[in-house]
């Protein structure tokens, strides 16, 4: 495994990763048809769950400093409510997003120190528990991401496709 920068951010590099690993195998096998479809009009597709964790990658990656722009921000960013009159992209195109960018947010992630970590990072919650850090900011970003993975394996069942798989890929390193 490797070792980041600060010991405040050890419990985020094994989380990350496996969500790396979690977002490819919950969108296996997928068609482009099915990620567009929506369960009675009331739920979001997937490609609009995809695209949502897509940009929580960039979102960690721009806390940290990395300045790339997410392509379909105007789509997801902030959860952005879906709107089916917009044109989305294709599950392939945002794989491809998914796989430029990771590998990028995962070494910021592992270059941050404790004192970027703890810089106040205001995102309105205003509650009076949470304190409005860089580092709290990431965690809710991988909570955000975990809540994603769960909603798209529940998608696979309610459209016929088998539960997700929890195979690793030894080759993806991010």
């Amino acid at each position: 495994m490797d070792t980041p920068k600060s010991k405040k951010i050890e419990i985020v590099i094994p989380a990350y990763r496996m969500h790396s690993q979690s977002f490819l195998n919950v969108l296996d096998g997928i068609s482009e048809e099915d990620a567009m479809k929506r369960i009675d009009g009331k739920t979001n597709h997937i490609v609009w769950m995809a695209g949502n964790f897509l940009n929580m990658r960039y979102g960690l990656g721009w806390v940290l400093g990395l300045q790339e722009e997410d392509p379909y921000n105007e789509l997801f960013f902030q959860g952005k409510a879906l709107d089916e009159s917009f044109s989305y992209p294709s599950l392939e195109d945002l794989k491809k997003s998914f796989h430029a960018v990771s590998p990028k947010v995962y070494q910021k992630l592992l270059e941050a120190t404790d004192e970027q970590l703890d810089e106040i990072f205001e995102i309105g919650m205003n509650a009076p528990y949470f304190k409005e850090t860089k580092l709290n900011f990431i965690g809710m970003c991988i909570g955000r991401e975990d809540y994603l993975c769960g909603q798209i394996g529940l998608m696979r069942k309610i459209l016929g496709y088998p539960g997700m798989k929890y195979d690793t890929d030894e080759n993806l390193k991010y």
